[in-house]
């Protein structure tokens, strides 16, 4: 199996550098892509003065989404790893991603991260819904047969939050298994940061109801999902705001928030559940531009 591993980045230059380090020592035979942009912090020069890394594609769109396939197209390995560029790779990594890909078409693991109250671990999630069995992945630890990704048409570059998740439900609408391998280990030493504010409440349900509806239609289960996340925020926020933690000007803010991000999204739904009909449920995919890239070092 040829391995390649895209590393998207976004003004991270010396958390990218140490990733970069660990993975050089961990899977030296790796074919390295990694995805910047557009970032102000000198990470263009870092990598470009080291000789680990095969491809450095520069890109103008912030959005992780478009980085990652960005990554996706420059990869030649017959299978793809994703990996966030604070993470660093475990000594079993590499093992850990063959074992996983030999027994199914995605392979995803647990990540390590400080957080501000501790150390927390990913643990494996599944849902059930509309009778498929949701597999949930981590998009900043999982890897792909080449051929799955084809057939995904890799990541919905409409979402700004949200793509893996979404990805996981079309992989489960194809029929594909995703496996869990406990030694496929990533880690950060770190604070986790970067993505989509957990408070940018507008997105969240944007993309929430976005990707519910263009992968199950409008079902009542649909409704149900959506409203019984909303309702959860809407009592946790009251009670930061008996308690004192928040005002109730911010609580009217955050209801108006989910309710546009939910309108929005539901109607966008539509739109690409109309426009894409096939099981791989992505209008917005790998294949539909070719104008990502600004620039591109090949040293292959």
């Amino acid at each position: 199996m040829e391995l390649s591993v895209v590393v998207p980045t976004l003004n991270g230059r010396d958390r990218l550098a140490a990733t970069l380090d660990v993975l050089a020592a961990n899977a030296p035979s790796a074919e390295i892509v990694v995805v910047n942009g557009p970032s102000a912090d000198g990470t263009t020069g870092m990598v470009r003065d080291r000789d680990d890394v095969d491809v450095l594609v520069e890109v103008s769109d912030r959005t992780l989404n478009v980085s990652r396939n960005a990554g996706l197209r420059a990869a030649s390995g017959d299978a793809v790893a994703l990996l966030r560029h604070d993470l660093a790779v475990e000594e079993t990594w590499v093992d850990a991603v063959t074992a996983g890909l030999a027994r199914a078409p995605v392979v995803t693991g647990p990540v390590h991260e400080t957080l501000p109250a501790g150390m927390t671990t990913t643990e494996p999630e599944t849902q059930q819904l509309r009778g498929r069995d949701v597999t949930y992945f981590n998009g900043g630890n999982v890897a792909f047969r080449t051929a799955v990704l084809d057939e995904l048409d890799g990541f919905d570059e409409y979402l700004e939050t949200g793509g893996a998740r979404d990805a996981a439900h079309r992989l489960a609408g194809l029929g594909h298994e995703v496996a869990w391998e406990s030694e496929m280990c990533v880690r950060t030493e770190y604070e986790a940061d970067g993505g989509v504010d957990d408070r940018d409440l507008g997105w969240k349900y944007r993309a929430l109801a976005y990707r519910l509806v263009k992968n199950y239609g409008v079902r009542p289960t649909i409704v149900r999902r959506i409203a019984g996340h909303a309702g959860s925020d809407a009592l946790s926020a009251a009670r930061d705001v008996l308690a004192g933690e928040g005002t109730p000007t911010a609580w009217v803010g955050d209801g108006r928030n989910v309710i546009v991000g939910v309108a929005t999204g539901w109607s966008d739904g539509l739109v690409a559940r109309a426009r894409d009909r096939s099981p791989s449920r992505n209008p917005h995919g790998c294949s539909k531009r070719a104008d990502r890239a600004v620039a591109k070092y090949d040293r292959r």
